[in-house]
């Protein structure tokens, strides 16, 4: 086991600070760039006071660097040894590429340790070509982590879940950046993971009084 976790070391050696900064970097850019206060309809149909748009933050060079290093950190922390993460498409898009583009440079500092690979679900399957649902990353038995975006009532989670599922890949966990902590999400979530464990880097009260803070500067 002792090798894989190579893959999540700090050059410095100090890890737990490599994390933390970071996480607060991510942290800052979610609430400056991602987070809006007004109103706004959700997937759930009810209607909310702020809306978390990740893509923003997740889509841009340094937002997405820091996303993919984050993620890997968190892989690292719970000790997951996937061969490979994915998610739906287009939340988790970003994230999957900035994930296992992220291992893959991880990997040069460290010589052997694991580069991880990446599968998007699409939302139904192609009417051409293979037929694929599953692009990229798709092979039976093997340990993979499921990631997203945001998770509100956790829908789109659960259709990568299942997708993966049936594709026969073993599902170690499920992670998301920022979780609403709503309509069901979680608890759904993690009736479709079977035991898998669930993880949010953040919660949508972190990010909003992140976002606040920016504001009263």
């Amino acid at each position: 086991m002792a090798a894989p976790l190579l893959l999540f070391r700090a050059r410095s050696g100090t890890l737990d600070a490599m994390t933390v900064t970071h996480r607060d970097a991510l942290l800052k850019r979610l609430a400056r760039d991602s987070f809006k206060l007004g109103e706004f309809k959700l997937s759930s149909g009810g209607v909310s006071d702020y809306y978390v748009d990740c893509r923003t933050t997740t889509l841009s060079g340094e937002g997405g660097r820091l996303t993919g290093v984050v993620i890997l950190d968190l892989i690292r922390e719970h000790r997951l040894l996937p061969r490979a993460v994915g998610g739906l498409t287009l939340g988790a898009d970003p994230i999957v590429s900035n994930v296992s583009a992220g291992s893959a440079w991880q990997a040069l500092e460290h010589p052997g340790a694991t580069v991880l690979d990446g599968f998007l679900v699409r939302k139904a399957e192609k009417s051409h070509g293979a037929g694929r649902r599953i692009e990229g990353f798709c092979v039976s038995g093997a340990p993979v982590v499921i990631v997203d975006d945001v998770c509100t009532t956790g829908a789109s989670t659960i259709a990568a879940i299942e997708a993966a599922r049936e594709a026969g890949m073993q599902i170690l966990a499920v992670a998301c950046l920022v979780e609403r902590e709503e309509a069901n999400g979680r608890p759904a979530v993690e009736k479709a993971a079977q035991g898998a464990p669930f993880y949010r880097v953040f919660s949508a009260a972190e990010v909003r009084a992140e976002h606040v803070k920016l504001l009263a500067l």
